[in-house]
């Protein structure tokens, strides 16, 4: 296996069918079933995607049909992926959290001809979406489905693994040996901070060149071996799509699949993977039970705690190693630390965040137990990642890193940051207007406002759209205030506001487990809804806003509260797949209870 098979390769479908070829019986695919980990091997999954892909085009699909693709992380997932490209289609993945609405949405937007569904839990939402827009021909089950009434018919996945592999293969790689780079490859929806999502529409090439700028990093930085890699973001969001599964095919890694965020800590002990992709949200989770664990462990753990994070604290700033540090490090490196790596199966190299700016303070904290943090960066619209921090880089906390290989990124008059490469989209799918207002002379326009320090690392400070300008015309970046918010551990989620306005006000979410912990020790009946209109604890919420406005310049500290009824959630709308929260529709239900806190 070489780097270089990744600039070689014509398409997706081609550098899998290489590596399957290359790595053979060993593992490739891992999930759980009936309480025991299983595998797919890579010639399993090559023979799997040729005889599904050949399905597929006896079915009547043509070259550039879209399928709609709906199922949790397992297995299955990637071998449709893979075997709808092979049958010279595109994939349309859509989030298993969709409402009907979204899937009428995407449906009808993508024109699918077919939809792959996992089972007949999320068959019943996909469903009704499906006889609603009346265009889809086939339904492929991966379980059974229950037949629904519709102009369509229904298929069983087992019944489309059937056939002479042989053949199946020599068709495939047929078809493939037309497929460019520059041709589409799947279009991905955005998961939309506000409004309608929109489909990108991703070139193999554009993948592929994520795949082998991120690949010359992990094996330059980290070695390249045998890797193994936990799934856990969703597949349909672009980073996962990209960094764990394309990045892992190129790397011939084995990749598990993660039970759910209920069992993740089990599951990394039990996987011990070598790389796993992230978002900042698990994140600021992670690092809140890791430190109330510790806390409860006594002096030494606390003092053995602080001492890691001012080391952290040094380094990130760039100062040098004083003499006392040295007995330090060696101490954490036998207590603390393994503890810690432990948690995540002691065999971890890289923590990789992306989707999200990770607040600087959450990457000191696990760079100081001894966990490597690689702050990614990018977006759907660059198939997606753009930049990472990585050691040999001079890993910077407060910025992404440099551009991948094969980037160009330049700052617009206005602070905007502008990608151009071969990993630009080729443009939102049906939507020529907004792809010429993003795509100009070549330049993406990210939306994202930021610089380049002196070594080339790109520096966020906000999004475009998101930037608060309040009624003096003073541009405040909400997602800095937001961070440092959550950073305190009586809050679990904030969304601050203040456009137009002549200061800035903030929606809290408190932390259940600490208003929990606040009730016992204050005589008082645990809940939620009471306690907040109790004095003393709104009292305690006001003194951690506080400690966050002692580091706010004037114009950024928060001058008035409110309480959210609930945590902002996928479920209801408030946050993203990725956990990012949508400002519009936290909006649209709070509005008037933050437009009040500007009353006299």
């Amino acid at each position: 296996m070489q780097i270089a098979d990744f600039d070689a390769s014509q398409n997706l479908v081609e550098l899998f069918l290489k590596r399957a070829d290359e790595l053979d019986d060993k593992p490739f695919l891992t999930a759980k079933l009936e309480g025991g980990w299983r595998s797919i091997s890579w010639r399993e999954a090559a023979e799997q995607v040729c005889l599904l892909a050949e399905s597929l085009r006896r079915l009547g699909l043509e070259d550039g049909d879209r399928v709609v693709l709906v199922s949790e992380n397992r297995p299955e997932w990637a071998l449709a992926d893979l075997a709808i490209m092979a049958a010279g289609c595109i994939t349309t993945p859509a989030y298993i959290t969709n409402t009907e609405r979204d899937h009428a949405h995407v449906l009808e937007n993508s024109g699918a001809k077919a939809v792959v569904v996992s089972d007949r839990k999320l068959a019943r939402t996909l469903m009704p979406a499906v006889v609603l827009t009346g265009m889809v021909e086939h339904v492929i089950g991966i379980e059974p489905v229950r037949q629904s009434q519709g102009n369509f018919q229904t298929h069983s996945w087992a019944d489309l693994l059937h056939g002479d592999a042989t053949a199946a293969r020599q068709a495939v790689d047929a078809r493939i040996a037309s497929i460019a780079r520059h041709d589409p490859a799947c279009i991905i929806y955005t998961s939309g901070t506000s409004g309608a999502p929109r489909g990108v529409l991703l070139s193999h090439g554009a993948i592929l060149r994520n795949v082998a700028g991120a690949a010359e990093v992990l094996a330059a930085d980290f070695g390249w071996t045998d890797e193994r890699f936990l799934s856990f973001l969703p597949l349909s969001h672009a980073l996962e799509h990209t960094a764990g599964l394309y990045l892992p095919i190129g790397l011939g890694a084995d990749i598990w699949y993660a039970e759910g965020l209920d069992k993740l800590a089990a599951n990394l002990e039990e996987c011990r993977p070598t790389f796993m992709i992230v978002v900042p949200r698990l994140f600021e989770m992670l690092r809140g039970r890791i430190v109330k664990q510790v806390e409860k462990q006594g002096k030494l753990a606390n003092f053995l705690l602080d001492r890691a994070l001012d080391l952290a604290e040094r380094q990130g700033a760039g100062l040098p190693r004083r003499l006392s540090d040295w007995p330090i490090e060696r101490l954490l490196d036998v207590t603390l630390r393994p503890k810690i790596r432990r948690r995540f199966g002691g065999h971890i190299k890289a923590l990789i965040s992306g989707g999200a700016p990770l607040n600087p303070e959450i990457g000191a904290f696990f760079q100081s137990m001894g966990l490597v943090m690689a702050q990614g960066y990018g977006q759907t619209e660059s198939a997606p990642i753009v930049s990472v921090n990585y050691p040999s880089s001079g890993i910077k906390l407060d910025t992404v890193g440099p551009p991948l290989r094969g980037v160009e990124v330049r700052i617009a008059d206005d602070g905007e940051i502008l990608v151009r490469g071969e990993l630009v989209m080729l443009g939102y799918w049906r939507n020529e207007e907004e792809t010429a207002k993003t795509i100009i002379e070549g330049w993406l326009h990210t939306g994202d406002i930021g610089h380049l320090d002196e070594r080339g690392r790109i520096k966020i400070t906000d999004r475009k759209k998101d930037i608060i300008v309040n009624d003096k015309g003073d541009n405040i970046a909400p997602q800095k205030l937001e961070g440092m918010l959550t950073l305190q551990p009586e809050i679990a989620q904030a969304m601050v506001s203040g456009d137009k306005r002549p200061y800035m006000v903030a929606l809290i979410v408190p932390d259940a487990e600490w208003a929990c912990e606040w009730a016992q020790a204050n005589g008082e009946k645990f809940d939620l809804t009471a306690l907040q209109g109790l004095p003393a604890y709104r009292a305690t919420i006001r003194a951690a806003i506080d400690r966050v406005n002692a580091d706010l310049s004037v114009t950024e500290k928060i001058r008035q509260f409110t309480f959210a009824d609930e945590p902002f959630s996928i479920d209801n709308a408030m946050m993203t797949p990725s956990l990012k929260i949508r400002r519009g529709p936290i909006r649209e239900r709070y509005g008037d209870r933050l437009a009040a806190l500007y009353k006299d």
